[in-house]
């Protein structure tokens, strides 16, 4: 098989080197712009990309974009920093004056596999299971569901804030392109957007425990302490929560606490799909690489007769771009007023009968005196209302139980 390379900034005349070899790879275009090498690879012109200009100009967007295009990166650098930071965006390193024989050999050996594991799991779904296999402890949990507010943020803020109080260390990260607000669920106004600091380290490849702890800071509620990355304070931000870098995001994160906790929108349709002729970024990406990365999805919907249809088709559309991804069922505000005497038995016949064939998993009371105090005091139930039945309802949820107060308030 012919290994078609684009090459960028070759100074050093290795293209006329490599074709003088007269072997399976061929160099089908030579450019001084970086952009163009991206055309190529999506134009299916080029199977794979010699980088032989400054490696400083070679951006993660770059790498992540010819990754997820299935093309073979390699870079020519010397310098330890550079070639770390490369390494972890998915790209081949080899010295700068690394000959033809190495720089063919690395190709021919490389190209036709592939994206790797960092490119799948942040351009496009991959193999979910097979990237699990190489993960680290801690695990991360999806929270999300179809629009019409069935209650993504309250899930996930109180979720979190449980399981740190049940002795775990949890980070809550809101990654909702479209109203971030799991800060203001805690009573942080701030701008400071942590989520996105996260993620122009990660691009930048200089993510470390330091940064992490700068852009994620300490939360002290309800007794207990857990971490937060914000969210983008304005919706117009949302390019900056590329969907590859959020994904070495929460690989890293997973290795810094015992819990990931992800609060995320609910679009999933892709893109530039819908809008664009070539690779373009994704508004929806961001929930996609954390639905891909996640150990478990929580799908929060509504219980009532407009949100149970809702999360049907938001179900089915998880499953045309996420088919692995097996979520657990959680109903939201389910009350009498919406579904009758017996809510729980009506809703679970409605879904044996229409929904998609997943289980049930969670029942969480319609409790709007408890949310609207905690929203109230910018805290979560646990601190302003923790004896509500919804409090315990999510503590079970995460797996961890309530001890009542003696002669406390039985909502």
């Amino acid at each position: 098989m012919t290994v078609s390379v684009a090459l960028w900034a070759d100074e050093l005349g290795l293209g006329d080197r490599i074709e003088a070899l007269r072997g399976r790879v061929t160099v089908v275009r030579r450019t001084d712009e970086l952009a163009e090498i991206a055309a190529l690879a999506e134009s299916g012109l080029a199977d794979a990309a010699l980088l032989a200009g400054p490696a400083s100009e070679v951006e993660a967007p770059l790498v992540d974009a010819l990754t997820g295009l299935g093309a073979t990166v390699v870079v020519l650098v010397d310098d330890d920093g550079e070639r770390a930071r490369l390494a972890g965006l998915g790209a081949h390193c080899l010295p700068v004056e690394a000959d033809e024989h190495a720089v063919t050999e690395l190709l021919e050996q490389e190209a036709g596999r592939g994206p790797g594991p960092v490119a799948a799991a942040g351009h496009r779904p991959g193999d979910r299971d097979g990237a699990r296999a190489e993960r680290p402890k801690g695990r991360v949990v999806a929270v999300w569901g179809p629009t019409g507010s069935p209650g993504r943020t309250t899930v996930a803020v109180n979720f979190a804030v449980e399981s740190a109080q049940a002795g775990r260390s949890v980070l809550l990260v809101d990654a909702d392109t479209y109203g971030a607000s799991a800060g203001v669920h805690l009573g942080l106004l701030d701008e400071s957007a942590g989520a996105a600091q996260l993620c122009r380290l990660a691009d930048q490849g200089v993510l470390d425990a330091a940064g992490f702890e700068r852009a994620c800071p300490v939360v002290a509620v309800a007794g207990t302490r857990l971490r937060i990355a914000t969210g983008l304070p304005r919706a117009q931000r949302w390019p900056e929560l590329r969907a590859a870098a959020l994904g070495r995001v929460l690989d890293f994160a997973r290795r810094q606490v015992d819990l990931v906790v992800v609060d995320t929108s609910a679009y999933l349709e892709l893109d530039e799909d819908l809008s664009f002729d070539t690779a373009a970024p994704q508004r929806n990406g961001a929930a996609l690489a954390v639905l891909e990365a996640a150990d478990e999805v929580v799908a929060v919907g509504q219980a009532d007769s407009v949100g149970v249809p809702r999360l049907i088709k938001a179900l089915e559309a998880l499953q045309e771009v996420l088919p692995t991804v097996r979520p657990n069922i959680v109903f939201n505000k389910v009350k009498g007023a919406a579904l009758g005497r017996k809510p729980e038995r009506q809703l679970r016949e409605t879904w044996e009968r229409f929904g998609p064939g997943l289980p049930i998993t969670g029942w969480l009371p319609w409790d709007p005196d408890a949310v609207d105090a905690a929203l109230l005091a910018g805290s979560a139930l646990a601190e302003s209302f923790p004896d509500s039945r919804l409090r315990a309802a999510i503590a079970g949820l995460a797996g961890h139980g309530v001890q009542r107060r003696v002669g406390a308030f039985r909502r």
